[in-house]
């Protein structure tokens, strides 16, 4: 834990890979000094951010999903039964061949991602059409043998915080509504955290192992690369013929299920925090700030008790009024309690001394510094309004970097420069070869068509590689 007197400067953020590792740290989010490689430690105040954040997320899927738990082993036999989505994976497995210091006679693995867990159950289960549709999710560990760069939240070897969700249809038409809705639910998931996304098709070398097709969930970092911060699959019925996953139809015929997943992990804390730091520190929208107001009594002379007593008043109002409060008491300068909870990204801070208290108001200063005073008789409605203003302030700005990150290109010069600086736009046939091209010259890739986003529109045109008729498509460099 840091100190209270810790007030050195994070590295600007312009900077992006060294005030990211820096401020995890700084602000409390994840300790990396775990003994082991892309394994790390939430620190309670992350871990607080990771709770608001999931609670939407689990308020959003329990309107029409059940939550539900599987084992993290999965036998060998189960696993490797689908060689498609094996290959997918086989290189990032983690085996438990030993139990004690016996060795077993089935190997386990640790999921890297729980279908071959879950749709053995689903054949159990699934019996007739009156059980369909089935939804459920579970948040889980999932181990993945990482073998490129790994980074705390972005890239892992333990994915501490894994969403997925498995769906059972009885028609192909009917699991890709189920992507729709999907799509919409991460929609809305990202706009209560204040993170503009782009939504693509990947293309069909890029998409999961097993699947018909692939819808991804993209955001743009301060650096200009894409991070993935969700996906949906429509498994066709892929799956159901490999696991035998039928049902009886109301003519008593068998049929084949058609099935959808899909996932969120704890790259959206990673987003949250990329998308709306700055060089003070975190600055957390309000809905997952663990605390959403600090209490700053300003300490002058004679004064103390009375100004204490008024602070601790405050409090307990706003925390009447349903708010996560924090009254910092501590025997420290007023400056270093700024620091530490600017650093901490908490939205609204209230300081209160003699002479608000003599002129019946306080003063709120908000995390991108715009200061005011607030009436004490209205406290609770000022409160409110500013955080509402914080809210509204930071999805405007995040919705202008996205804006700002991406680019309409029509020719490879043109892409060379644009993914310098984001994401370029551009017209593409289709064809691999062409797409490899643009990864040979760029170091960037195809991310996706049937792009949805307000910013980018479709458009006909010429694939920027071979003339060819293209569609619009999005390329840029991930993590």
């Amino acid at each position: 834990m840091q100190t209270e007197e810790e007030t050195t400067a994070l590295p600007p953020k312009e900077e992006f890979s060294a005030w990211y590792n820096d401020l995890l740290w700084r602000a409390e989010i994840m300790d990396v000094r775990y003994p082991v490689k892309g394994v790390y430690v939430w620190f309670p105040f992350g871990f607080s951010i990771r709770k608001l954040t999931y609670a939407i997320l689990r308020q959003l899927l329990d309107k029409d999903h059940q939550e539900t738990l599987f084992p993290l082993l999965i036998p060998e036999q189960e696993f490797m039964k689908e060689a498609e989505h094996i290959k997918g994976f086989e290189e990032e497995v983690y085996w438990v061949t030993h139990g004690g210091l016996t060795e077993l006679d089935v190997k386990l693995a640790l999921r890297p991602t729980s279908e071959t867990a879950i749709y053995p159950m689903y054949a159990l289960w699934v019996r007739s059409h009156a059980d369909l549709p089935l939804k459920l999710y579970q948040i889980v560990n999932t181990f993945r043998y990482e073998t490129k760069h790994t980074r705390p939240l972005i890239r892992l070897r333990e994915i501490t915080s894994f969403k997925e969700a498995h769906t059972v249809h009885a028609t192909w038409d009917e699991a890709a509504a189920q992507v729709e809705d999907a799509l919409a639910l991460y929609t809305t998931f990202y706009q209560h955290l204040c993170v503009p996304i782009l939504i693509s098709r990947r293309p069909e070398w890029d998409k999961f192992p097993g699947a018909d097709y692939t819808m991804a969930v993209d955001t743009v970092m301060p650096d200009g690369k894409t991070l993935q911060i969700g996906t949906v699959h429509h498994l066709g019925d892929h799956f159901s013929r490999t696991f035998d996953i039928t049902y009886e139809n109301q003519n008593g015929e068998q049929q084949l299920a058609y099935q959808t997943c899909y996932g969120i992990s704890e790259r959206c804390i990673a987003a949250l925090i990329s998308m709306h730091g700055d060089d003070k520190g975190l600055i957390l929208p309000p809905e997952v700030a663990p605390v959403q107001v600090v209490v700053v009594p300003i300490i002058v002379g004679k004064r103390r008790d009375e100004v204490l007593a008024a602070a601790r008043t405050i409090r307990d109002q706003l925390e009447a009024a349903g708010l996560r409060v924090k009254l910092d008491e501590r025997e420290i300068r007023p400056g270093a309690k700024y620091y530490h909870w600017e650093m901490r990204g908490v939205p609204l801070r209230v300081e209160l001394g003699p002479r608000d208290l003599d002129n019946g108001v306080v003063t709120a200063v908000t995390r991108s510094k715009e200061k005011s005073t607030i009436p004490a008789a209205s406290l609770i409605e000022g409160v409110q309004a500013l955080l509402e203003q914080v809210r509204n302030t930071l999805a405007t700005t995040g919705g202008q970097h996205l804006a700002a990150h991406l680019k309409q290109v029509e020719t490879m010069d043109d892409l060379k420069v644009a993914i310098e600086e984001g994401v370029a736009i551009v017209h593409w046939c289709g064809d691999k070869a062409c797409a490899d091209r643009i990864e040979e010259e760029t170091e960037a890739s195809v991310l996706g068509t049937e792009v949805r986003s307000s910013l980018v529109s479709k458009t006909e045109g010429r694939c920027l590689v071979c003339g060819r008729a293209g569609t619009t498509t999005l390329i840029g460099r991930s993590y």
